[in-house]
């Protein structure tokens, strides 16, 4: 009987015991399908970051059809990917969502036009029509476009602002004389479809100042006003930044690690080495914390694109990133 007591008690203190050092569960959205854009995380996740952390994340993959503020505010996530400008006018609109983390320091938006055109220079913008993605997407070019003193809506002396699909085809098939693509992803569709670098003019959004912070992490604030959750929020941050370094100092195995998650396998071993080559230059400098000077310049052009009407207000938080990287 002595025997079975002790037993039992033994096993009741285990079982406590795993139950008390059992992983925090955390799912995080993504803005776009699973590719190298996100290798961070996935990163993270491979190599035992995460769990390291006491974290069990999960890590939902975006679409076309799914928007990451949705997720977030119907409880389907705890943190969400997503750019500023959209994150910015969705907080406007009265989703109470906040920036904890900022991995990527530059932008990879830009312009590519088809030389042929007589493209050149901005000066050589008016008269031509400019493609590219809505959603928010739009708003840098729309600002860049008001800053140059040219209408949008093909009257004489301005442009056309054209609504194109996540894709290169309107500029292949000349439907648009430029499109939006990013320096990671659709450049390299143009390239692939058999165009030289010598065919195109690339306009990057940085090099312009027109660039907005992409790819932050966001949750609610509500989240943030719980103890536990911000624990977890900091853990994270911690881990996911730990797996973003070393997808930068190992870009090929970052890449792999990509395709080993990616479920519908769509994504090829050479784009998304590529593109992880790419991402790497974006995240590159970034210790996670959110500049406050990309911050306000950001915002500046998302005012000025007329997607949110104010200068926004608790739109971000050091609180996270200083406890995770202290």
């Amino acid at each position: 009987m002595k025997n079975f007591t002790k037993m039992t008690a033994g096993l009741a203190l285990g079982l406590w015991g795993s139950m008390a050092h059992a992983a925090d569960d955390l799912t995080l959205q993504l803005k776009w399908v699973t590719q190298a854009q996100f290798g961070g995380y996935y990163v993270a996740l491979d190599k035992g970051f995460y769990e390291e952390e006491g974290l069990n994340v999960t890590i939902k993959p975006g679409g076309p059809d799914i928007a990451p503020v949705q997720v977030l505010l119907g409880g389907g996530a705890d943190v969400m990917v997503d750019w500023l400008p959209s994150a910015l006018a969705a907080r406007e609109k009265g989703a109470p969502i906040v920036n904890i983390a900022q991995p990527f320091a530059k932008s990879g938006l830009m312009l590519t036009c088809l030389k042929e055109h007589g493209i050149n220079k901005p000066e050589d913008f008016p008269g031509h029509t400019l493609g590219t993605w809505f959603f928010g997407n739009e708003i840098p070019l729309l600002s860049w476009m008001g800053k140059l003193g040219y209408a949008t809506d093909g009257s004489d002396g301005g442009v056309t602002i054209q609504k194109i699909n996540f894709n290169v085809d309107p500029l292949l098939q000349k439907q648009v004389e430029c499109a939006t693509t990013m320096t990671y992803n659709e450049y390299w569709q143009v390239i692939d479809a058999g165009l030289m670098p010598d065919d195109l003019v690339v306009f990057k959004y940085e090099d312009e100042g027109i660039s907005t912070l992409e790819d932050g992490l966001y949750t609610t604030e509500e989240n943030l006003a719980d103890a536990e959750m911000q624990d977890k929020l900091v853990r994270f941050v911690r881990a996911s930044m730990k797996g973003w370094k070393y997808a930068e100092a190992h870009s090929d195995e970052a890449a792999e690690i990509v395709l080993e998650n990616d479920q519908t396998g769509a994504q090829t071993e050479k784009h998304q080495k590529r593109m992880m080559g790419e991402i790497a230059k974006l995240t590159a400098g970034s210790n996670g914390a959110l500049d406050e000077a990309a911050f306000k310049r950001s915002a500046d052009i998302t005012m000025e694109g007329g997607m949110i009407t104010k200068a926004p207000e608790g739109a971000w938080t050091h609180e996270i990133t200083d406890k995770a990287l202290n």
